[in-house]
């Protein structure tokens, strides 16, 4: 049988440019080599694309936390490299915005190349926090009590001030297109409002508040396309106040509980929950969707289309805790990409 060839798109413009090269590390070292021949797609923080030779320099270069930046002069080299190769599947792991929102899905579309992950509308909803959490109110899915602010609003702080009056702190305050725990505050006394709007507003034109929850955070894996599976959820346990960046990629203090320690009753009804938010975003290939548990009630957080993909990441661990390795997941997501609708 002839081998794929499998594009690993990886870096970008996003500040969760450091974690696209720690996820696109983990799937160039596990993937199966006697079924695919994988070809990492290397894009500096200025959105340059780098020829094959150099992302593999890259990728193998375990001291570079992030792709060199590109000679302005040689900048369409690496993008005119991609066009005169032959691609199978592209395997997009640009995390947040320029990769996970739908830019790279409709480009890829526009070339016709199979790609693992969301079409160009569930990537597009599950990127925007605010539009994700409008779509589960209207769907029935419980969540805190939220609003969005935009940055070109008149009295923001008057209408975050609102909001805390009537719900109370502490609150987060976070970015609406962005992920890993980049730009969030959590806010628990008032005068600290303005910073954290301020750190939310350097990452996007329009932000989240929504009320703190004393809960615990639970994850779950979806998988599929059509026909959807859910893992085993997990718990996190996180080292700070909540489940910051630090906590997720730098210390070594947060705990994974996998499985998470639920009743039969509750891990079936957030599998469930976690299809139908799946569902409600026209998901496809793999998502993971996030869920605070407080008093028995499941409210949902949001759900990330292309989550940490690193061999320590929640979304893989969960499935090999669910008897799917993380070698045969990344068998899985391919043969899910290669699948016509």
């Amino acid at each position: 049988m002839d081998k794929k060839n499998i594009g690993l798109l990886f870096g970008g413009k996003s500040a969760e440019h450091e974690v696209s090269l720690m996820s696109a590390r983990s799937v160039y070292e596990f993937a199966d080599r006697s079924s695919y021949n994988i070809h990492p797609i290397a894009v500096d923080c200025e959105g340059n694309w780098l020829t094959r030779k150099e992302s593999k320099n890259i990728i193998e270069d375990k001291e570079l936390n992030k792709v060199p930046s590109r000679n302005t002069k040689l900048k369409n080299k690496g993008l005119n490299n991609f066009f005169e190769n032959d691609y199978d599947v592209i395997f997009p792991l640009i995390h947040g915005p320029y990769g996970e929102d739908g830019k790279i899905q409709g480009f890829l579309e526009l070339l016709e190349i199979p790609y693992v992950g969301a079409n160009v509308l569930g990537s597009s909803i599950g990127m925007d926090k605010g539009i994700m959490k409008k779509l589960f109110d209207y769907n029935g899915l419980k969540q805190a009590e939220f609003i969005t602010i935009k940055h070109f609003e008149e009295n923001k702080l008057k209408k975050i001030n609102n909001f805390v009056n009537r719900f109370g702190l502490p609150i987060f305050i976070k970015p609406a297109n962005l992920g890993s725990s980049i730009g969030i505050s959590k806010v628990s006394k008032k005068e600290d409002l303005k910073t954290a709007i301020n750190d939310a507003f350097k990452y996007d034109k329009k932000i989240i508040v929504e009320k703190a929850l004393k809960a615990r955070e639970i994850e779950c894996s979806v998988l599929g396309k059509n026909d959807f599976k859910a893992s085993l959820p997990g718990e996190i346990i996180p080292s700070h106040d909540f489940y910051d960046y630090s906590s997720k990629y730098q210390d070594q203090q947060t705990k994974l509980i996998i499985p998470a320690e639920l009743n039969e009753k509750l891990t079936k009804e957030i599998q469930k929950m976690a299809i139908k938010a799946f569902e409600i975003i026209d998901g496809e290939g793999l998502a993971r969707v996030d869920f605070f548990l407080a008093n028995n009630e499941i409210y949902i957080n949001e759900i990330n289309t292309i989550p940490g993909f690193t061999k320590y990441s929640m979304y893989p661990k969960l499935w090999d805790a669910s008897g799917l390795s993380y070698s045969n997941l990344i068998d899985e997501l391919i043969k899910i990409a290669l699948v016509e609708t």
